[in-house]
């Protein structure tokens, strides 16, 4: 019998459709009547933002493929031509464009019976057409720059994802057009404008709106025809370039001034825009029919609704709870002796991340405490570690941190950040020049007893105290010597010269994680041909690499139990008869962002769990430094399987199950439902045991 290759591309789903299902998730939940209506509003705003850093980071790898005739953007699946793809692409985007139009329209509709009111200007009272006009000439006509676009003048820049009214004119007695562009000043205003309501409740109109019905006042001696909004999406996947005379901070900064000004990707413009003011600009713009999109008005920069899901009205969203605080971690409790008693699981956002920042800043206050070693990769505006990080610099410690200043939009803040701590005299170290850390650890290290006691931090998530909020992140805090010994080795590694070392426990990308994954599905594979107890779980945000999933394959085909569960993107198509029956995989999107990695292997009755920073991606694998860290604790081990792990599997009210098509479908209810989240929430700390 010939060998199945399960490299075969049919047997991948393609990664950036995988991508689009994952925004096709996002806006079911913008749909769901059960939500509440403002959350909903909030999934509408995430799914709309996913589109636009879907059109910034991956569809310019595509486009220079067809450019140069080249595959390099592509991934392990069928579509070897790269135009095949942008078509099925631009399919799938026109369908989600059209949702989120009609989503927004359902939406505006809920929003207006609980009295929040997006109004159309020709809608509004003759007094709020008088306040709007006012508001027009003493607050945006001052912002406004238009500039003409003819042959005396060169066509403007126009800055990505950045709104803009594009103004259709000619003169008196004149048939000939003329045309302008202005520059919506989002941001210095607020898209939504908040009007003098004259009923319960409140009154919006959108800034575009103000601009053009005002837009006779800025071009006084011409007959304005129309104005549409268009919005022009750029490349913004920066590359660093490195040579001998810069070192990498330099280096990230000089690329980020050609993040703004990269190559124009997609123009979205309002359907009703006249075809040859379409062709104006996608002429000028280099743009391709294909990369130009047409949407409603109404449908323009939904990521904008930030700004209305934000709004003070507790009703209508999900109800606030209170994060679990183990009694042996909070405020009055000594968080180094309870470490030094037993390991700590924290699950984010069910149990609160104070206990990390308490525990950074107990450290800097702490006069046994000698270092503190910490990698940081996206720090958000909540500055409460970085001030623990000074206070214990300026206290004497010694305080290293590496910052990953390549972190995919955050490399401004954190390179500030950056210089910040070098001029107190923190030793900032930025890894290895070709590897991204993405590895989420801390340790502190204490002078007890003469001697020198490691306590470490490891997890998924980020040193983000906004983010531990919203995200489901895992968080381990150890004080055990070999754990404490690697992570130590790991630091040195990553603040002198990263290769090649010896790690008792850890999985260390690029060196050992992927060929141990391997490994150990493998063995499970063995085990079941054996007639042992093999069974393979495994939580996390993106399965790609074709390596691993074709070692699951085979591993399906011994007839090993694989359950996966995959918040985005997801390459391995499951339920291919003789190939993956064995594999379900499923997707859950509620209140917070799914973001733990949980890798769980049965090992014939003697189980083994690793958890971390790593997903299953060739650039968590080959191109970062991730680790995975095991459970130890069998005590543990079985707790978090029992409570974490297991009850995420059997999700079936927020869940949904991938097809081998590459689609998604509700999980079959069968019994008792189970919405993952809320048990969580209403269950907190029930993994401690």
């Amino acid at each position: 019998m010939e060998e199945m290759d399960l490299y075969d591309h049919s047997l991948y789903i393609n990664r950036e459709l995988s991508w689009l299902e994952f925004n096709r998730r996002c806006l079911s939940e913008a749909d769901n009547s059960k939500t509440p209506l403002l959350e909903r509003v909030k999934f509408l705003a995430i799914a709309y933002g996913n589109m636009d850093e879907f059109f910034m980071i991956r569809v310019p790898g595509l486009i220079t493929s067809i450019s140069n005739n080249t595959l390099d953007a592509l991934g392990p699946d069928a579509y070897l031509d790269p135009g095949l793809l942008l078509s099925e692409i631009n399919a799938s985007v026109d369908g989600l464009m059209s949702g989120y139009e009609e989503c927004w329209a359902r939406l505006r509709k809920d929003l207006s019976s609980n009295g929040i009111r997006i109004n159309d200007i020709a809608s509004l009272s003759e007094n709020q057409k008088e306040w709007v006009s006012n508001y027009y000439k003493e607050r945006v006509h001052p912002l406004l720059t238009p500039l003409a676009l003819d042959i005396s003048h060169p066509f403007p820049f126009i800055s990505s994802n950045s709104l803009n009214v594009a103004v259709k004119m000619r003169r008196d007695g004149n048939r000939g057009h003329l045309y302008a562009r202005m520059k919506v000043p989002v941001g210095i205003l607020p898209r939504f404008v908040g009007v003098p309501a004259e009923s319960p409740g409140s009154d919006y109109v959108k800034l575009e709106d103000v601009i053009k019905a005002n837009a006779g006042e800025m071009f006084p001696d011409l007959i304005v025809i129309g104005a549409y909004t268009f919005r022009v999406t750029r490349n913004a996947d920066v590359k660093v370039t490195i040579d001998e005379a810069c070192d990498l901070m330099a280096a990230v900064e000089t690329s980020l001034d050609s993040r703004g000004s990269g190559f124009p990707v997609m123009m979205m413009v309002e359907d009703n825009m006249p075809s040859e003011m379409v062709a104006l600009f996608g002429k000028n713009l280099k743009l391709h029919d294909y990369q130009i999109h047409r949407t409603s008005h109404e449908g323009m920069m939904l990521n904008d609704l930030w700004q209305i899901a934000g709004l003070n009205m507790p009703s209508l969203k999900e109800d606030p709870f209170t994060p679990y605080t183990p009694p042996e971690l909070g405020e009055e409790a000594d968080i180094f002796a309870a470490i030094r008693k037993k390991d700590w699981i924290l699950f984010h956002p069910y149990e609160t991340f104070d206990v990390i920042v308490r525990l950074i800043d107990g450290a800097a206050e702490d006069d046994n405490v000698q270092s503190i070693k910490i990698c940081l990769y996206r720090i958000g505006k909540d500055l409460s570690i970085i001030k623990s990080l000074i206070k214990a610099r300026e206290k004497g410690k010694t305080v290293s941190v590496l910052m990953e200043l390549r972190a995919k939009f955050d490399e401004t803040n954190n390179i500030s950040l950056a210089k910040e701590l070098e001029k107190i005299g923190v030793h900032v170290v930025y890894g290895p020049v070709d590897l991204k850390v993405h590895s989420k650890l801390m340790q502190i290290v204490r002078l007890e007893k003469d001697r020198l006691v490691r306590y470490t931090h490891m997890g998924s998530g980020n040193y983000n105290v906004s983010t531990a909020r919203q995200y489901g992140d895992i968080s381990f805090l150890t004080a055990d010597a070999d754990l404490g010994e690697d992570v130590g080795e790991l630091f040195n590694a990553l603040t002198g010269f990263f290769g090649p070392r010896e790690y008792k426990h850890l999985l260390v990308a690029p060196l050992t994680l992927k060929c141990s994954l391997v490994e150990k599905i493998r063995r499970e594979a063995g085990i079941q041909a054996t007639g042992g107890k093999a069974y393979i779980a495994m939580k996390c945000n993106g399965l790609v690499d074709s390596d691993v999933i074709s070692e699951l394959y085979k591993a399906s085909i011994a007839g090993v139990k694989v359950d996966l569960n995959v918040r985005g993107l997801c390459c391995l198509r499951p339920g291919v008869q003789g190939i993956s029956e064995n594999i379900t995989v499923t997707s859950i999107v509620d209140r917070f962002l799914e973001h733990s990695r949980i890798y769980y292997f049965e090992n014939d009755g003697h189980p083994e769990m690793y958890m971390g920073s790593s997903d299953i991606m060739p650039r968590n694998l080959i191109a970062r430094v991730e680790v995975l860290f095991p459970i130890l604790d069998k005590k543990m081990l079985e707790s978090v399987r029992e409570n974490i792990l297991n009850v995420h599997l059997a999700d079936n009210v927020k869940a949904k199950r991938l097809m081998p098509d590459g689609s998604y479908v509700p999980v079959k209810s069968g019994g008792k439902r189970l919405r993952s989240q809320k048990w969580f929430m209403d269950n907190r700390g029930s993994w401690h045991g």
